[in-house]
């Protein structure tokens, strides 16, 4: 099923994609409450992206796998986890505050490594949501150069859960504006290139705004096992 599965998802973002005229987006498959047997027959079928929500899970999960597989973390990023996570973690998603960008800075260090991050934008500007506003993204864009051990590489959004696609949009196109903003930004730390924007609810949405970089866990995996 999962590689029946990833085959028409994948051909989808093609043909979605060649619809739009765009590039078709990098596949984050989200992983998160699926065991180790689902993500195994998913990268038995090329699959090498895979998005965790929880670090504890996370860090159980890696030693069990392939060394090539590249991890992300698109959940909510505690400061006090990032210690677990800096020696080995390929992207950071979750990144909406310059105390969390500090403490990645801090913990990277002792390893020796640039780790690469995006911003999270709450482009819902829901209350329960997290990430931060388009103003607090620029000053985070803004004070990058005090922590070299951090490149900012790209912006992440979650669009508001409705049936309103006009809204869900409206929403995926500011932070398109914002993104083709932030890539003119000249400095060796901010190579804005992703958008990473829509997920299995929305992603067709999102490509038509111009997502680099879809995550998607239900349309692949199927229901979650939430006892993992």
């Amino acid at each position: 099923m999962i590689e029946q599965n990833l085959k028409q998802i994948k051909e989808k973002l093609q043909s979605t994609a060649q619809k739009y005229g765009v590039p078709t987006p990098k596949l984050v498959a989200v992983s998160k409450n699926h065991d180790i047997d689902a993500i195994l027959k998913a990268y038995q079928c090329g699959q090498r992206d895979f998005g965790e929500n929880r670090v504890q899970e996370l860090i159980k999960k890696v030693p069990l796998l392939p060394s090539d597989i590249r991890w992300h973390l698109i959940g909510t990023l505690q400061t006090n986890k990032v210690k677990y996570i800096a020696n080995f973690i390929y992207c950071i998603h979750s990144v909406d505050s310059e105390k969390l960008l500090a403490e990645i800075d801090k913990q990277s260090k002792k390893y020796e490594r640039i780790n690469s991050v995006m911003l999270q934008i709450n482009i819902s500007k829901e209350p329960q949501k997290h990430g931060c506003t388009y103003e607090e993204a620029k000053h985070l864009l803004s004070v990058v150069s005090k922590y070299p051990n951090v490149k900012i590489i790209g912006l992440m959004g979650i669009a508001e859960d409705t049936d309103d696609k006009a809204k869900i949009l409206h929403q995926f196109t500011e932070i398109k504006n914002f993104f083709e903003e932030s890539k003119n930004i000249q400095h060796p730390q901010i190579q804005i290139q992703e958008l990473c924007i829509g997920m299995s609810n929305d992603y067709e949405l999102a490509i038509q705004a111009h997502s680099t970089m879809v995550r998607i866990g239900t349309a692949i995996f199927g229901s979650r096992n939430k006892n993992l």
